[in-house]
């Protein structure tokens, strides 16, 4: 799934005092009682009694401790990142442990768990992506060399396998559908080179989307994770595996309680396909989407006028399922085999777990009406006008504060432009105009307006003109293609020229 990302800014840490000081005695607070009401909900919510002790983790720990491994990457200096080192304040990254052995060695130490007897073993991608040699070892001190299976950037999922010669102790994958905010949790790892180490806490929340890649969908915890702890297992206390610990927030490398595991339901799918073919093969629907703001479901007459249902498409590549289907820029899907779409990460999980060549039913809406397309999905790759104008395109222009220019060959060549490329280029950007707001910069190329596209500066001015309320321009920057909301309200005529 081709899916255009926006990271969204980077994550901030930030610490808050618990204690209030000056100003307030405990003598003086004064407690209100409630008003008088024959509503239930306007009443305080009783305390409970606690329904139970805290959890005792001690016999779950040693049932499944044997199966947790530590695994060691040896690389060379120079292919190696040092995952090891600071990371920038509140950027959500991957850890392992690097740790120099002499000028022209590096070792990579993270964590994995034996899902099978004969010795299969799922660990992060980046604790052994640039592996010269892999090695593994078991709870009882025991080490084998590894033998990489196969490796899914996409997920940051690796599958491993040793030959140990006997049967070995392992620990099956969970539903992880099942988890909840709020349930105890265990990770158990190689936090700093550490091995057999356990820490607890609870869920924090489902569904996060940390701007790593397209497939985000990471519980986030707060049980202490740390450097190494990559590739270990969570478990529920039941001892079920319900994710694979990947990432953290944190401005200085180690655990501020905010931890990221991949679900154990991903985990499945990406395991099996590497365990079978030594690769990930996912559904490829060929566009470019983008979130549904307020702002762009009012401009674009959308029947949820506050947004945020569905992915607009921005773009569609050329001769990919969705140009042969008929998709086209503008229209917003709202769901995929009935299956509800509420963003673009949801149109990307749910495309990528389609087969290659498998139909999909595309519901779409389209010029404020819905309906449905049929689109035969292909295999994600590896990688993924003239000089007219007029008075009406003078005053297009000037009430959103845009001066426009056509794209001649010169500027297409200095933008890096496909020769084909149709549209108008911004030449400036009138300060304090409602472009300026929405964020139309000086050098952006308008191909479209609203579901239409757009071949010259008239075309694009009389189609302002026409509009009422707000528009969308679809524009082109840096090679990459979204809608903008503009909202004419601003240009102190409400749209009408």
């Amino acid at each position: 799934m081709n899916i255009q990302r926006r990271f969204r800014g980077a994550f901030a840490a930030t610490l808050l005092g618990a204690t209030a000081l000056g100003g307030f005695a405990a003598g003086h607070i004064v407690w209100a009682a409630p008003e008088s009401t024959n509503n239930p909900s306007a009443t305080p919510i009783a305390p409970a009694a606690p329904a139970q002790a805290l959890p005792d983790f001690t016999g779950l720990v040693s049932r499944v401790s044997p199966a947790v491994v530590t695994i060691t990457n040896h690389l060379n200096a120079e292919q190696a990142s040092d995952e090891g080192s600071q990371t920038p304040s509140g950027v959500p990254t991957p850890f392992g442990r690097m740790r120099p052995q002499h000028p022209r060695s590096v070792e990579a130490r993270g964590s994995g768990f034996l899902i099978d007897a004969d010795g299969t073993i799922v660990t992060n991608n980046h604790v052994v992506a640039n592996a010269k040699t892999v090695d593994v070892q078991l709870a009882d001190g025991s080490q084998y060399p590894a033998k990489i299976v196969g490796r899914d950037e996409r997920t940051d999922i690796a599958v491993l396998r040793i030959d140990a010669g006997h049967k070995l102790p392992f620990i099956e994958l969970g539903d992880s559908g099942q988890v909840k905010p709020g349930e105890w949790v265990i990770a158990v790892g190689n936090p700093f080179g550490l091995g057999g180490t356990v820490t607890a806490g609870i869920v924090s929340a489902l569904g996060r989307d940390i701007g790593s890649g397209p497939y985000d969908d990471f519980i986030q915890i707060d049980a202490p994770i740390n450097q190494g702890n990559s590739g270990g297992p969570l478990f529920t206390q039941d001892g079920r595996v319900v994710g694979v610990n990947s990432a953290i927030l944190s401005p200085s490398g180690g655990s501020i309680g905010i931890g990221f595991a991949i679900p154990s339901n991903m985990v499945k799918t990406v395991v099996a396909q590497l365990e079978e073919h030594g690769h990930v093969t996912r559904g490829f629907l060929g566009v470019e989407a983008q979130q549904v703001s307020p702002a762009i479901a009012s401009a674009m007459h959308l029947p949820n006028a506050r947004g945020g249902n569905g992915a607009l498409i921005a773009n569609i590549n050329a001769d990919s399922p969705a140009a042969k289907a008929g998709l086209q820029p503008g229209d917003v899907i709202t769901a995929v085999d009935g299956k509800p779409v509420h963003n673009p990460r949801d149109l990307a999980l749910l495309v990528a777990a389609d087969k290659p060549g498998s139909a999909a039913k595309i519901d779409i809406i389209r010029n404020g009406s819905s309906q449905s397309v049929d689109v035969s999905l292909a295999t994600l790759p590896n990688q993924v006008a003239s000089n007219d104008s007029g008075n009406n395109a003078e005053e297009g222009q000037a009430k959103v504060g845009l001066a426009l220019a056509p794209l001649s060959p010169d500027v297409r060549n200095e933008l890096n432009l496909p020769a084909r490329t149709e549209g108008a280029v911004v030449a400036n950007v009138q300060p304090g105009s409602p472009a300026e707001q929405a964020g139309i910069q000086q050098g952006d190329v308008i191909v479209g307006v609203g579901h239409e596209a757009v071949n010259s500066p008239a075309q694009v001015a009389r189609a302002i003109h026409s509009a009422k309320g707000a528009v969308a321009l679809r524009i082109l920057r840096d090679g990459q293609t979204e809608y903008v909301a503009i909202d004419l309200s601003k240009s102190g005529d409400n749209g009408q020229g």
